[in-house]
């Protein structure tokens, strides 16, 4: 049987750190931050990793400055547009998040559209899938499946049960986990996914990200 590939999860973390630094708004730190994100996924997709899953917007940063939401939204629009990119590379685009349709869903139609699209247009790709967590929080994951769960479960609800609830049930587990920026904790991030994952953190900013970075952190697993 031919070994699983690498699941791969990050969380970008210091685009705000990085514009500071240099004396720019943190929208630049953001922009800057996108940018990162196309190599990294190029560099996942050269190093035959299987799923790259990011942390894109968690269900706590609505209530950040207004602006800079607008342009993390648009930074997103943007991301999901880069379908030319994806499709050259054989990449199927994923995305996990609070459904459009959940109370408390907050995600704009035009950005629902975006991820549709992406969705749709990559679904034939074979390669690397790149999923793309929006408005997502791991905690509201796990009280949804628990909740699914509870209602189809007729001797109370086993571990597999939650499994098969997740948001997408699809994806494996967690081979591998990056932090950025010298923070050393999760922040609500795929809290079941990662059990058994190795983490590597950095201090460099998420917009320093580069090719060999990411190598450095994929040593960590031998």
């Amino acid at each position: 049987m031919a070994e699983r590939k690498l699941h791969v999860a990050c969380i970008m973390d210091g685009n705000g750190r990085w514009a500071r630094r240099r004396g720019l708004p943190r929208t630049a730190g953001h922009t800057a931050g996108e940018e990162a994100l196309a190599i990294v996924t190029r560099a996942a997709g050269d190093r035959d990793i299987g799923w790259l899953t990011v942390f894109g917007f968690s269900t706590e940063n609505w209530i950040r400055p207004r602006a800079e939401v607008r342009h993390i939204l648009a930074m997103h629009k943007k991301l999901f547009g880069r379908l030319d990119e994806l499709n050259a590379n054989n990449v199927r685009v994923n995305w996990i998040g609070r459904r459009f349709d959940e109370p408390g869903s907050r995600t704009p139609s035009y950005v629902q559209r975006a991820i549709k699209r992406a969705v749709d247009d990559t679904t034939q790709n074979t390669g690397m899938v790149f999923t793309v967590a929006f408005d997502y929080g791991s905690r509201a994951e796990l009280a949804r499946a628990a909740q699914l769960a509870a209602a189809d479960a007729a001797n109370g609800v086993q571990p597999n049960d939650l499994a098969a609830n997740l948001y997408d049930a699809s994806l494996p587990d967690v081979d591998l986990l990056i932090r950025t920026s010298g923070e050393s904790r999760i922040s609500n991030f795929l809290l079941w996914q990662i059990n058994g994952a190795k983490v590597h953190f950095t201090e460099r900013t998420w917009p320093d990200m580069s090719a060999e970075e990411f190598d450095r952190a994929l040593a960590v697993l031998g």
